[in-house]
């Protein structure tokens, strides 16, 4: 399997609460950029499609972030392996469907990847635990200035950067931070938050992007807007929405602990017994369960020890990872088995509940 590395490469620390709480998972900036003179992807010949892909991956393989990374070719990956780098969001679900000349180079801690003819020439990507987004777009602004020695952008002094998208024009800049906000959907209020998060600009997607599902309570904030706005505004604007939602959730759980501790107290109970016992699990399902784990860890009913193995079975309960794990079980009825399998199995060692935490928050 060409992705082998990726499962025995030492990622970057999973330290969730850091740079703020541990309610954002991470924070990544993705920029979009195309090389001058040569016509979008979506646009261009099979062969300037491998011609691109080749130039362009010697160039970010040279970079050093990416110096020792993987280099793939998306045509030689099998429909398993491009699942796989889709749920640990190292490639797009638009990528992982396209036929020749696409590729993608991820950095040995997988932080850093670059996805190469997309719907534009270049998708480089930086990605950080806890809510750094200060310090993830440093980190991709020094990468970007280093790849515009060595390649030549698609650049307008009126537009900006020249993206495939209108919609991308200007920084092509898409910063986000995917957030655990369980309180407020337990109480019905997320519907008035992604509404008020549209109007000042932002987009709320689920765990997967646009069109996906927020599995886990788990939602994606990202500006909208690339033109008209410098790169660090863009960040200062979507940190100062994203505390604003750091607050409500607190508000939110705070509220919940009042009014009916015993309810909330009852759901994590819950969600622990079916996970240390459950025999058919979906994935829909595991991930709304170690929602309420990760929910009793925030609330002192578990050990924070135990938060970056929620985090870890996040993408590990995935229907990719599942399947690679038991090298096959293609058929979803076979993934629910194995994946309750495994969960038994993390769960058996997890810890119990503690409830009596009077004083803990």
């Amino acid at each position: 399997m060409k992705i082998a590395p990726l499962f025995e490469a030492q990622t970057e620390p999973a330290d969730s609460a850091a740079g703020k709480c541990a309610i954002v998972l991470t924070t990544r900036v993705r920029l979009a950029r195309n090389l001058a003179s040569q016509p979008f992807p979506g646009w261009a010949k099979e062969s300037q499609r491998s011609a691109m892909l080749a130039g362009t991956m010697e160039a970010m393989t040279d970079l050093p972030p990416l110096k020792k990374g993987l280099s793939l070719k998306i045509e030689e990956l099998s429909e398993l392996e491009k699942q796989i780098l889709v749920e640990r969001h190292l490639i797009s679900r638009e990528l992982s469907t396209a036929k020749h000349g696409a590729g993608v180079v991820i950095s040995r801690d997988q932080t850093t990847s670059v996805m190469i003819n997309e719907e534009d020439h270049l998708r480089i990507q930086v990605m950080r635990t806890g809510f750094q987004l200060k310090k993830v777009w440093n980190a991709i602004n020094a990468l970007d200035t280093e790849a515009e020695t060595k390649l030549d952008y698609a650049f307008s002094p009126t537009l900006g950067y020249l993206t495939a998208c209108p919609t991308n024009l200007g920084t092509g800049m898409r910063a986000s931070a995917m957030m655990h906000l369980p309180a407020l959907v337990i109480s019905s209020q997320m519907e008035k938050v992604v509404r008020a998060v549209n109007q000042l600009g932002m987009a709320v997607r689920g765990l997967f992007g646009e069109g996906s599902d927020a599995s886990g309570s788990i939602f994606q904030i990202s500006n909208q807007t690339t033109l008209g706005e410098t790169e660090e505004e863009i960040i200062k604007r979507l940190s100062s929405v994203l505390n604003t939602i750091i607050e409500h959730e607190l508000n939110a759980r705070a509220k919940l602990l009042e009014s009916d501790a015993g309810k909330l107290f009852d759901k994590v109970g819950r969600a622990f017994g079916i996970l240390q016992n459950g025999r058919l699990l979906t994935s829909a399902e595991a991930m709304n369960l170690l929602s309420l784990i990760r929910l009793g860890i925030d609330l002192g009913v578990f050990p924070e020890t135990r938060r970056l193995v929620i985090d870890r079975l996040f993408i590990e309960a995935q229907p990719g990872h599942i399947q690679y794990a038991a090298h096959g079980a293609s058929e979803s009825a076979q993934r629910d088995l194995l994946r309750a399998q495994f969960l038994r199995g993390e769960f058996a060692k997890f810890g119990s509940p503690d409830f009596n935490i009077t004083g803990k928050n």
